[in-house]
Parts: C-alpha cells; sequence; structure tokens
C-alpha cells in the first residue's frame, strides 16, 4: 500500500475555506494526522494530509486537486509518494 503526503494552499482562504477542504480531503481518504514510531498521533499543519491507498500517485493527485477545487478558491497543490518522515514540532492528537 502506498503512502502519499499531500499539500494544498487556498489562495486568499479564509478559516472556512479550509475547513470545507479538510472535509473534501476527508471524504478522498486523506487525513490531517500521522503516526509516530513511537505510536503517538501528530496533527499536521494546515492544508497538509497523508492517504494510505492502493491507488497511483495520479490518482491521488486527481483526488487532491478535485478537494482543492470544491473551494471554489485558487489553489496550489503537491502529492508525494514516501516512505519515511521526520518532523518536529507537531501537536500531538
Amino acid at each position: 500500500m502506498a503512502k502519499y503526503l499531500a499539500r494544498v494552499e487556498l489562495h486568499r482562504a479564509v478559516e472556512a475555506d479550509y475547513e470545507q477542504l479538510h472535509n473534501a480531503m476527508y471524504e478522498r481518504g486523506f487525513y490531517r494526522i500521522v503516526q509516530g514510531d513511537n505510536q503517538q498521533w501528530y496533527a499536521l499543519p494546515t492544508g497538509t494530509y497523508i492517504k494510505y491507498s492502493g491507488s497511483t500517485l495520479q490518482d491521488a493527485l486527481n483526488d487532491a486537486i478535485a478537494a482543492a477545487n470544491t473551494t471554489g478558491k485558487r489553489n496550489s497543490l503537491i502529492v508525494v509518494d514516501w516512505n519515511s518522515a521526520l518532523w518536529s514540532g507537531l501537536a500531538k492528537v
């Protein structure tokens, strides 16, 4: 199963736009939390999501684009396939 990390920026957005984005991403299998090696869950920064899926990277990108477009805001995004990650300063969930 592939692991995808997506970063979405909504241009000229307000908090309600990001709430709409979060819901649209969740409906497409993207989550706003990540689990560390210590089994603790951490909140990802706003506009950052992970997805575990058997789909392709292109499918994950298409899902992220569709979710971002539901907000009606111009957006920029990137989706990457990843195997490991390190982080600092993320809040525990």
